[in-house]
């Protein structure tokens, strides 16, 4: 079978599930994934073929396509900040817009010449911020925390297979009164999701991604803000700065929250979709 007619029944049997844009998506992932080639080397080879073996690897993600669970599940990985991160059914899948907030951390702290600051990422799951913080700052010093001994795993070896020292620990943060350091930064993509907008969650997610990492009761949605903030309270360097990924129907209310511990130069920040997205904010 050719990789043309592979890729026509794919079209053919996940149309009514996704657009044509995604499923071109999906196919050109597995083909780089399962025969490291790249769209450019099928135009220049249409007539490619695939092995018995190989075409029912094609057929398994085909049928686990159909079931909508996503494509980064399927092949254990995807991509974040330009590197490869492995994950699995206990890690949220790293999002771009939690790419911007890391590059809003990069851009900082390159303001203020902190080259050598200390990090810290709060509810780290698959560790694509705190690694993705020290690829790019080498000189720093960075720990990732986590509730889920799971997602710790994963982002051990996240850290191992791009070459990075990232020092992580478990913790449940709710239950954590001191952080037992001071740092430049500390930011986190905490649980935000509430239960009554479950109905705008798309099936890949509610039914695959681990709800622990999702979402927080609707009677106290900002219960990790909270905490987290009265913690950057206290382990924050003096004009140290915290970051927060946030629900986007909760902006005004998470300003808010700030203001009134007396948190400085609070920015709101939108993501690439337009929708109020990430935090910063400074203690004095």
């Amino acid at each position: 079978m050719t990789f043309k007619e592979i890729k026509s029944s794919f079209h053919n049997e996940l149309s009514p599930f996704f657009d044509e844009q995604e499923i071109d998506s999906f196919f050109y992932l597995v083909l780089e994934k399962f025969h490291q080639l790249k769209r450019v080397d099928l135009a220049l080879q249409p007539d490619l073929t695939v092995s018995s073996a190989e075409l029912e690897q094609w057929k398994l993600v085909l049928e686990q396509l159909k079931t909508q669970k996503p494509i980064q599940y399927i092949l254990g990985e995807t991509f974040f900040c330009d590197l490869v991160f492995k994950v699995n059914e206990h890690t949220l899948i790293p999002r771009p817009e939690t790419e911007e907030l890391v590059y809003w951390i990069l851009d900082e702290i390159k303001k203020q010449n902190k080259f050598n600051s200390t990090l810290v990422d709060i509810g780290t799951g698959t560790g694509c911020i705190p690694i993705s913080l020290k690829k790019n700052l080498p000189e720093s010093t960075v720990f990732g925390i986590d509730i889920s001994e799971e997602a710790l795993k994963i982002a051990k070896e996240n850290a191992e297979m791009n070459e990075v020292k990232v020092q992580f620990m478990q913790k449940n943060i709710l239950e954590t009164s001191d952080l037992q350091n001071q740092f430049d930064v500390i930011v986190s993509n905490p649980p935000y999701v509430r239960n009554l907008e479950k109905a705008e969650i798309n099936t890949n997610v509610l039914a695959f991604e681990p709800h622990l990492a999702l979402f927080v009761s609707d009677e106290d949605p900002l219960i990790f803000y909270r905490k987290i903030a009265d913690l950057a309270l206290k382990n924050l360097k003096p004009n140290g700065l915290l970051f927060f990924e946030i629900n986007q129907y909760l902006g005004k209310e998470t300003v808010e929250l700030l203001q009134n511990l007396g948190f400085k130069s609070i920015e709101l920040r939108k993501d690439i979709y337009g929708n109020d997205r990430m935090i910063k904010a400074s203690v004095v």
